[in-house]
């Protein structure tokens, strides 16, 4: 299996509002950058979906050290939780929903094609790829060309 690098961080102007993630994929030497913005989400929606769109471009399936500060993302895969809530017909408890089901499904499916290894890091702390993630995220999501984050408008 390839020993891929990948690390991602979510921004958002408001929470809802518009926002943006930024994602850095390194296998050797060489890195693949994608980044892109939204009119309207949440800062979790593109924490998590910043993590998909690393798995999704990878062609087969890969040993990925997916680095993050997002303590939703840690830890709705390190404990479980994203597995529970879908076990549960994406309910967090009896009463409450899950958010982001159409997110967590994504990247469930992703976690049984790819061995991944998750890292939280420190954000805003001088960490590069962390950083360089965080400007990507900033800036998609001041482009004057956003896309709809259809899912989070249906659920709103």
């Amino acid at each position: 299996m390839k020993k891929i690098d990948i690390y991602t961080d979510g921004a958002c102007s408001g929470n809802p509002g518009p926002g943006g993630y930024g994602t850095i994929l390194k296998y050797k030497d060489t890195e693949k950058i994608l980044s892109e913005g939204y009119k309207l989400t949440t800062n979790n929606r593109m924490e998590i979906l910043s993590v998909i769109v690393g798995l999704e471009i990878l062609t087969t399936p890969c040993e990925v050290t997916l680095y993050t500060d997002s303590r939703y993302v840690v830890d709705s895969i390190s404990l479980g939780w994203a597995k529970k809530w879908k076990q549960n017909n994406w309910m967090r408890n009896k009463k409450e929903k899950a958010l982001n089901a159409d997110l967590w499904d994504r990247m469930l499916h992703l976690l049984d094609i790819h061995k991944v290894n998750v890292v939280w890091v420190k954000g805003h702390a001088g960490h590069e790829y962390n950083e360089r993630c965080d400007k990507l995220a900033v800036a998609a999501s001041k482009k004057a060309e956003l896309l709809d984050d259809e899912e989070y408008l249906r659920q709103g």
